[in-house]
């Protein structure tokens, strides 16, 4: 019995308009290059490897499509489901530049810690220099104490010496008049 004739040439069209996936070595060695997928998202993108893997097998399988008059049906919905591997490689792309963004902004958190860090330090280096500059300068004070000190010390020496000669001058007059009293000019 023959078979009944199916118009499957809208089928057929959609097969051969399928959009051009890389080739599964390619998308292997993508993903084996990729250096982002850390422990928290290895399964992840172990996930998306094997649906990559699988996406591929179903692609190659939907471009034999038209070879086949009795898988129409079968086409289409290998068609879609390379569109949903198109949107599975798109994410995965996506994944990986939010990865990547994600050791940028660590990358950029740690340089804004090290700048507060030498911000403090700085900080820290201008209070120790007042500090320093108001230790030499009362040190300069009390080394000009000191010499004042000294100064009214031997200032003091030379009062005590000033008032002990002025006692002396003043006993010697007191002596000479007595003795002018007593003795007369003329023995002087």
């Amino acid at each position: 019995m023959p078979r009944p004739h199916v118009d499957d040439s809208e089928s057929r069209t959609k097969c051969t308009s399928l959009p051009s996936l890389p080739k599964t070595a390619e998308l292997h060695e993508n993903f084996k290059s990729q250096k982002h997928c850390n422990t928290l998202t290895a399964p992840h993108c172990n996930t998306l490897e094997h649906s990559v893997t699988h996406c591929t097998t179903l692609y190659h399988a939907a471009t034999h499509c038209n070879a086949r008059q009795d898988t129409a049906r079968h086409c289409s919905t290998l068609e879609h489901t390379a569109t949903h591997c198109n949107t599975l490689q798109h994410t995965t792309i996506n994944h990986n530049t939010l990865q990547r963004t994600a050791i940028h902004w660590n990358t950029l958190q740690h340089a804004a810690t090290h700048h507060n860090t030498l911000q403090h330090t700085a900080i820290y280096c201008n209070t120790l220099q007042h500090t320093a500059t108001h230790c030499n300068a009362l040190q300069h004070t009390t080394t000009h104490c000191n010499a004042l000190q000294h100064t009214a010390k031997h200032c003091n020496t030379l009062q005590h010496t000033t008032t002990h000669c002025n006692t002396l001058q003043h006993t010697a007059t007191h002596c000479n008049t007595l003795h002018r009293a007593l003795y007369g000019t003329e023995n002087g």
